[in-house]
């Protein structure tokens, strides 16, 4: 399998060089060449498969070439050794549960895997690769302990200054070891860019191997595709059209739901649902495509104003928008909205949700106002504890605080604060 630039101006290239190069030179995303359907008896009987069965015939034609059958099937054993359970809320809703690993965020799933095939990489080379990845809140604890202690890899994770959750500062800030974060003077959009000009600076990459780890990278976005067909194992015998709800922010994990569908997965239609950075949303109504700064909210890992991936759902469809527009909708709500669908969803089943599963939660709703003889699976994408002032003052209840956060508490943060590209690049270049 060859990975090409959506830019179209660089060389095709094999898993390996796309996972280690990040981006591009042409500084466009890496997308496969194909994507071949798995079989229709694949589907008829997934729920007699294992996860990581699921995941290997899944992500195998990717892979393929570059890392071994044997390989990946450690690989996916360690990525997956956590559950991930469909939910009911109501008849016709459900949440897809993706908390459930070493850092409570669905980004564990494909940081780990990004970080155990970059190990799987450097085994036999003396080079050191950096790491850069920006984060608006889970992206950075997940990628930070992925690749905790992977021999070659050094990893520097920028976060926008009190734009964080207490514990998701706590989770990138407190490891140490070949793990540096770097406090923004700034938003996530900020760190993003310094990200970006850091793949464009000659003088750096001259000094040393960047890739970055955020959902542009293929080994992150990848993987993402297994939770979706996890959950459609689950909830197969319902016997209704399923649709996905997924609160969305850089694109990366519903653009890889797209990719199962196009595995050949039976769901017809996916919602992004966002918070008030609408971007997406206002190109849906209107196909006209403008960025704007993102703005501060309580679910602050969707504070994204120009989301990176968006750029490949529009390839997978070919830029044909009525065709878009049959397989995605999109809808965005503010702070006051989220905080009534949190309330709303625990006075129906007493369960509690983090302000970004409630975001999913209001996207199919409001699709279901249209198509009510749907199955609705929101995804829930973070323990609500990692929300824990929002979640409290809103509904009133304590949360229990879960061991994978109690063992950061008592650390120590230690973070570089920086403004500017600048300070980006000095640190880098003396590192």
């Amino acid at each position: 399998m060859k990975f090409y630039s959506l830019n179209n101006k660089a060389p095709e290239v094999s898993f390996d060089t796309a996972v280690i190069n990040g981006i591009a030179p042409d500084k466009g995303l890496y997308f496969p060449e194909k994507i071949s359907p798995l079989s229709s008896s694949f589907f008829e009987n997934i729920e007699n498969l294992s996860n990581e069965e699921i995941a290997f015939k899944a992500i195998q034609q990717f892979v393929e070439g570059i890392v071994p059958n044997d390989v990946l099937k450690d690989i996916l054993k360690e990525v997956l050794d956590f559950a991930f359970p469909v939910v009911e809320i109501t008849p016709n809703i459900a949440t897809l549960e993706l908390f459930h690993g070493p850092t409570m965020a669905f980004k564990d799933v494909g940081a780990r895997f990004m970080a155990q095939c970059l190990g799987y990489f450097s085994r036999s080379s003396d080079n050191e690769v950096t790491v850069l990845v920006a984060t608006s809140g889970d992206t950075g604890g997940a990628v930070a302990n992925g690749f905790l202690g992977v021999d070659g890899v050094n990893v520097v994770i920028l976060y926008p200054s009190g734009k964080v959750s207490d514990f998701q500062e706590r989770q990138l800030t407190t490891l140490g070891k070949n793990i540096t974060a770097l406090e923004v003077d700034g938003t996530f959009d900020d760190c993003q860019a310094m990200v970006k000009n850091a793949f464009l600076d000659k003088e750096l990459l001259d000094h040393m191997k960047l890739t970055s780890a955020n959902s542009i990278n293929v080994a992150r976005w990848l993987p993402q595709l297994f939770y979706f067909l996890f959950a459609y194992k689950q909830a197969k015998s319902k016997d209704k059209e399923i649709v996905f709800s997924v609160p969305s922010g850089n694109f990366g994990n519903i653009c890889a739901g797209l990719v199962a569908q196009r595995l050949g997965m039976p769901v017809k239609h996916f919602v992004a649902s966002t918070n008030v950075n609408d971007t997406v949303p206002q190109f849906m109504l209107t196909k006209e495509y403008t960025p704007k700064p993102s703005t501060a909210t309580i679910s602050n890992a969707m504070d994204v104003g120009d989301p990176s991936n968006f750029i490949r759902i529009r390839h997978l469809f070919q830029d044909n928008f009525e065709e878009l527009k049959e397989h995605l909708s999109s809808f965005s709500f503010n702070d006051n909205e989220t905080k009534d669908a949190l309330k709303e969803i625990y006075d129906i089943k007493g369960y509690i949700a983090d302000p970004h599963g409630a975001v999913g939660y209001l996207g199919l709703k409001k699709y279901q106002e249209q198509y009510p003889d749907t199955y609705g699976i929101f995804l829930e994408t973070a323990h609500p504890v990692k929300f824990l002032d929002v979640v409290e003052e809103t509904l009133n209840e304590k949360l229990e605080i879960p061991y994978q956060i109690q063992k950061v508490m008592g650390k120590t943060k230690k973070s570089i604060k920086i403004s500017t590209y600048g300070g980006l690049k000095d640190f880098l270049l003396k590192s």
